[in-house]
């Protein structure tokens, strides 16, 4: 079977069923088109009494807030810059949600990957892929566990995994290790936290389009990565952002310490 004819078209956007009524979501890396942003808008049409979305890119990270502000209402919508690399400024993102009742629901999104041979890679590009991908979903997992420890009522944190965690690429030895990394993290943290009552679990795409990554990634590989889909196609940003809104509702209430693969590719 060739890729064209298994081929199919992504299925209509689905309604929504108010599966985060009332809760207040942070999420990092919120900006732009990807998977984030497609996560801030499911998350308030799923009922979320209020969204802070963070990012970097403070004109993109603008532009979010204003598009998100403006359809779901003002009062239901919050933007911070934050690096993830910065504890200061994770902490920060935090305190932005405590002004709606502190995070209910936290998805860590942010990433940096990068292409090099492990022959050719050094040291700077090595720690600043982990420190923004593992390290960083460290970080947010650690501020918002304690603070959602301190508040006593629960939550669920969602973190952004990937099958390269799982799968060998060359020239990604760097995001890939961040990626196992993560969902090593994911399963570790879910056990320091469940006598809380939160629950950690981690989606894990392989190949989720959107512009910015049909811009810096070649045609070749995004045609080659493709072909290898069950559905010979790439997921839409939302049909991941719909898995991270499953995992933080209470349909997934006794699920935890899990890496959901939002792939065929799972080994």
């Amino acid at each position: 079977m060739t890729t064209t004819e298994k081929e199919q078209r992504a299925p209509d956007y689905p309604p929504a069923h108010r599966l985060l009524e009332g809760r207040t979501v942070v999420i990092t890396a919120a900006a732009g088109a990807g998977i984030g942003a497609a996560a801030a808008r499911r998350c308030l049409e799923e009922g979320a009494a209020a969204v802070v979305v963070s990012d970097t890119h403070e004109r993109r990270l603008a532009e979010a807030h204003q598009a998100l502000a403006g359809e779901f209402g003002g009062d239901r919508v919050a933007s911070i810059r934050c690096d993830v690399t910065d504890e200061e400024q994770v902490e920060a993102l935090f305190d932005v949600a405590e002004r709606f009742g502190g995070a209910d629901v936290v998805i860590n999104n942010a990433g940096l990957g990068g292409t090099a041979s492990v022959l050719e890679m050094t040291d700077q590009q090595w720690h600043q892929v982990l420190d923004v991908t593992l390290t960083g979903t460290f970080r947010c997992v650690r501020a918002a566990g304690r603070r959602m420890v301190a508040a006593g009522r629960g939550g669920a944190i969602v973190n952004n995994a990937s099958i390269a965690g799982w799968r060998a690429q060359e020239g990604q030895a760097h995001y890939a290790a961040a990626k196992a990394g993560v969902m090593a993290l994911t399963r570790c943290a879910a056990m320091d936290l469940a006598p809380h009552g939160i629950r950690v679990n981690a989606v894990s795409p392989s190949l989720a389009m959107h512009p910015f990554l049909a811009k810096v990634t070649s045609e070749e590989l995004l045609a080659e990565l493709t072909s290898r889909e069950a559905f010979g196609r790439a997921a839409e940003p939302w049909e991941i952002a719909n898995l991270m809104v499953f995992l933080a509702s209470d349909y997934a209430s006794y699920l935890t310490g899990e890496v959901l693969s939002a792939s065929s590719q799972h080994p």
